[in-house]
């Protein structure tokens, strides 16, 4: 059977399962981890119906979380995720961080 086709591996059901699957991915901190278990929960649901939702094509969205050497784009990440009914929170970890800057020069976004 060709890689391609393989069965997808069995994933999470409930929205619950999903996002602890997520979130297990995002603490690899491992790009491929993190997109490969988007797709497996993105295939979990109408693949069409999440693409449309996330303002891009259905095969987009296959390709992008495929698990090919070249990743989605953040935007695309967020996109999906958003779509699938998630979203993205940044939380403080403890341990080494970056020192903070001096006053006066912050950040300009």
């Amino acid at each position: 059977m060709s890689e391609t086709f393989k069965k997808l591996p069995t994933g999470p059901r409930s929205s619950r399962e999903s996002a602890d699957y997520l979130n297990h991915a995002f603490a690899t901190s491992d790009i491929a981890e993190i997109c490969k278990a988007i797709g497996v929960v993105a295939h979990r649901h109408n693949v069409s119906d999440i693409a449309k939702k996330a303002g891009i094509q259905r095969s987009s969205l296959y390709r992008a979380f495929a698990g090919s050497p070249k990743h989605p784009n953040f935007k695309t990440v967020l996109s999906v995720l958003d779509a699938l009914g998630f979203q993205l929170h940044v939380t403080a970890r403890g341990g080494e961080r970056a020192t903070p800057a001096r006053s006066g020069r912050q950040f300009q976004g």
